[in-house]
């Protein structure tokens, strides 16, 4: 290569490092038609933690303007600077885009909300279950179960790979991904998911990969908002005894009392799901027989009502 060949292409990498120092988004983009191209996995966590730069697991307050601000101006021109969109134009922008976004409406963006967001290959975008969030918390435990297959309370690395190698045969997509790119995925989600990076995920950080529709124990009856019927306790019972046989057990009951230990915890993992079902065992497990009947479910959510109404 020629000195002036060499010379020509430092100053392009020159070039390009400083459009990246500028706008992170414009790399992204093709620089013709400006659209956004589709992420790897690993582009995909480039870009989640250059704007998650407090590491908390949201992109929000200065964070989040500094996103909008070069996600808008890299679609533009490589003229265009982030500081190009004015405050106003800012404000508009952020209620337009947090109205399509915001999906829990809590006025940041996390990690599943911003895979919404970017174009990324198809394969990696399956294993966030957009389309096929699960029903409860009852068939999450049945997963946890089957997936911790040592029984230490974590799912591990390999652990991860055989549960995001059966959804992606589940999509009939295993065929398309490689053992590299199912190891990269891997290491991609444990990287998104893993809060306290200790290399596994603990069931809090496995409840935010696998979400359930709705934890019905935050609606507001259960809020002490309005009086408790015997149609609600009904409804809940109808929905932890899946098998319809007159008890929550086993599955069921641990997928209760997730649901309800959510609501105290964020954090949590299978010892503080054991440690607090022995709590909350100990006070209506009259019969002790490890279940709880519609009598004892009665009891806990009336609790729970009341508990709210004091703390409101």
């Amino acid at each position: 290569m020629s000195e002036d060949q060499e010379a020509a292409r430092a100053a392009a990498k020159r070039i390009n490092l400083q459009e990246k120092a500028n706008n992170f988004m414009r790399q992204y983009r093709d620089p013709n038609s400006r659209e956004l191209k589709k992420l790897s996995a690993n582009q995909f966590m480039e870009v989640w933690s250059h704007y998650d730069k407090d590491g908390n697991g949201y992109i929000e307050g200065t964070e989040l303007d500094g996103f909008l601000r070069e996600f808008v101006s890299s679609a533009i021109s490589s003229e265009v600077s982030p500081e190009a969109v004015s405050d106003a134009m800012l404000v508009e922008l952020m209620k337009c885009f947090m109205e399509a976004y915001d999906d829990n409406e809590d006025g940041k963006i996390d990690i599943r909300e911003l895979a919404h967001l970017l174009p990324m290959e198809e394969n990696f975008l399956l294993l966030f279950r957009f389309d096929n969030p699960l029903e409860s918390s009852v068939e999450f435990m049945k997963i946890w179960r089957e997936y911790d297959t040592d029984g230490s309370g974590y799912i591990e690395a390999d652990e991860l790979k055989n549960f995001l190698r059966d959804l992606l045969k589940e999509a009939k997509k295993m065929n398309d991904v490689s053992e590299d790119k199912l190891i990269e995925y891997t290491d991609t989600m444990l990287q998104v998911f893993d809060s306290n990076h200790d290399g596994k995920l603990q069931l809090s950080e496995m409840a935010k990969l696998l979400p359930v529709k709705e934890n019905f124990l935050c609606r507001q009856v259960f809020k002490g908002a309005t009086r408790l019927t015997k149609e609600d306790i009904e409804r809940v019972f109808a929905l932890y005894d899946r098998d319809n046989n007159g008890t929550i057990e086993n599955e069921e009951l641990r997928g209760f009392l997730k649901d309800l230990l959510e609501l105290v915890k964020k954090d949590y993992d299978a010892q503080d799901l054991h440690d607090f079902e022995e709590t909350i065992m100990r006070g209506v497990d009259y019969n002790e027989d490890g279940k709880i009947n519609k009598k004892e479910l009665t009891m806990i959510l009336l609790a729970l009502a009341k508990h709210n109404t004091d703390e409101a």
